[in-house]
């Protein structure tokens, strides 16, 4: 869709990275590190001060006690994180449960690893599972359960109870769980983000998988991490070594500027999604689509089908493309986000991290659909 967009000079709500500037105290730090000559090979499994400087973080913020010398894996950011931990724990003919709609990487990644995914669904509108769907997907093949909290496409924010039904069952099969919570700071309307490894006995058996992409607006750095027990991430550093051998070096000495951020960075952020959530949320309702409020992250899920027989089309990417033509807006078609594409027929999503000019200009081009 980004390239679609592209092409005819849109709007791009579809993928989600800022279009604003990053901070600049992360991007001087940057260049001081290039200036310093780090500019070679980084120690593979992550530069000592980064991963003291996560591992002071996660202690701060996540409640996550972490030793830097041997439970911390700095990886090409959260993407490469999340296959290197699943390739450092499956082996073929397991089974791993995937939430949906999903972000697009875990079912591929899934089927990478050897496993097979098994899919749970989350229903609109406040996006909870259903407890027996959830109880019925674990069985004996069932090695590890992938979570996104705040969630990507959603922006649910899992519950502390919700989390501890799933750690119920994790040890009940004994499971591991691989958790992405690279949107922990955008968060919306007092949700708490809650790490699952902070679940009662779940410390030893959750891979905690992060990154500086969003919640510091530099989604091209690909600087992340994973954070686990010792012999867990002994295998996933011999997984990430042979995919990557290191992320960038200049880059991993500007993250332990980032992550020393005040907390006053931390809430002008939040400020900031709020108000562009709530502006977009308010626009999509008043152009005919059904919005479901985001807890966290920064996307929109919306059901199209009262726009869909208005702009005769009958499925979720012919209505994408019209939007384009119509309004300049790029979206994601919502059956993207589901093993079973008929799931996501009649939703899209958008995300919100733009800058005001784009905002205003979206809302502009979204003005159309109510001429027709």
């Amino acid at each position: 869709m980004t390239r679609i967009c592209d092409s005819v000079g849109g709007y791009n709500l579809s993928q989600g990275f800022p279009d604003f500037a990053s901070p600049n105290a992360i991007k001087e730090a940057a260049i001081a590190a290039i200036r310093a000559e780090w500019n070679q090979y980084p120690v593979t499994y992550g530069e000592p001060e980064l991963r003291q400087a996560i591992s002071e973080k996660a202690w701060r913020y996540n409640g996550i006690k972490c030793d830097p010398e041997t439970d911390i894996t700095v990886t090409c950011g959260a993407t490469e994180a999340m296959i290197a931990s699943l390739k450092a724990i499956i082996n073929p003919g397991d089974e791993i449960i995937v939430f949906e709609p999903f972000y697009e990487n875990y079912g591929p990644d899934s089927i990478l690893s050897g496993a097979t995914p098994r899919y749970v669904t989350l229903y609109p509108s406040d996006w909870k599972y259903d407890p027996d769907e959830l109880a019925a997907a674990f069985n004996q093949k069932t090695k590890a359960i992938v979570l996104n909290t705040p969630n990507n496409p959603t922006g649910k924010v899992f519950s502390r109870d919700e989390l501890t039904e799933i750690a119920q069952h994790c040890l009940r099969w004994d499971t591991y769980a691989v958790t992405d919570e690279i949107y922990e700071h955008i968060l919306y309307d007092n949700a708490e983000h809650i790490s699952l490894a902070t679940i009662p006995g779940m410390e030893n058996r959750t891979i905690t998988i992060n990154s500086i992409s969003k919640t510091y607006s530099v989604t091209g750095w690909r600087v992340g991490w994973a954070i686990a027990a010792e012999p867990i991430t002994q295998r996933i550093r011999k997984v990430h070594d042979f995919l990557t051998v290191g992320a960038p070096t200049p880059f991993q000495h500007a993250a332990v500027s980032a992550l020393s951020f005040p907390p006053e960075y931390y809430a002008g952020l939040q400020a900031h999604y709020n108000l562009a959530r709530s502006f977009l949320y308010d626009l999509l309702q008043a152009t005919g689509f059904r919005p479901y409020l985001p807890q966290g992250a920064y996307y929109i899920i919306a059901d199209t089908k009262s726009l869909m027989a208005k702009l005769s089309v009958n499925d979720d990417f012919s209505f994408s493309r019209r939007l384009i033509d119509l309004t300049g807006v790029a979206t994601v078609p919502g059956s993207s986000f589901y093993s079973d594409p008929g799931k996501g027929l009649t939703q899209v999503r958008f995300c919100f991290c733009k800058k005001w000019e784009t905002l205003n200009a979206v809302r502009e081009g979204m003005g159309r659909l109510s001429e027709l």
